[in-house]
């Protein structure tokens, strides 16, 4: 793994982290990589209510920042809409509605991406 691929996994993980520690649902890490030119990665996890979909898009951005130092290059949506997308270039961080999640069905869009197991990686 070069090191520009591992940065991307890293940040990933410390997204995937973030979210975890504010009980953010169903949180998965895919590998788009030579799937899409958009990212490298994309971290999807959703939430239960306004307040909690909120909840995950601060702590997602102030856990990342204090852990890396990254902040997202732009962001578009926020909880109201049900769907917040956070950018960090080599990372794309989908915070949704669990009923916005059922509707468009991120992980079937990219079925061909590997799912990273980030709960079992070592630091």
């Amino acid at each position: 793994m070069n090191p520009a691929e591992s940065k991307g996994l890293a940040l990933a993980i410390e997204c995937a982290k973030a979210a975890e520690e504010i009980q953010a649902e169903d949180i998965r890490i895919l590998d788009v990589r030579g799937i899409s030119t958009l990212t490298d990665y994309m971290v999807i996890c959703s939430g239960s209510s306004m307040p909690h979909l909120k909840a995950i898009l601060r702590e997602v951005n102030k856990g990342v920042v204090s852990r890396t130092g990254d902040m997202p290059s732009h962001s578009e949506g926020k909880a109201v809409t049900r769907w917040v997308v956070l950018d960090y270039f080599d990372v794309m961080v989908h915070i949704l509605h669990q009923e916005m999640r059922e509707t468009y069905a991120l992980e079937e869009l990219w079925g061909d991406a590997k799912e990273v197991s980030w709960a079992t990686v070592e630091e």
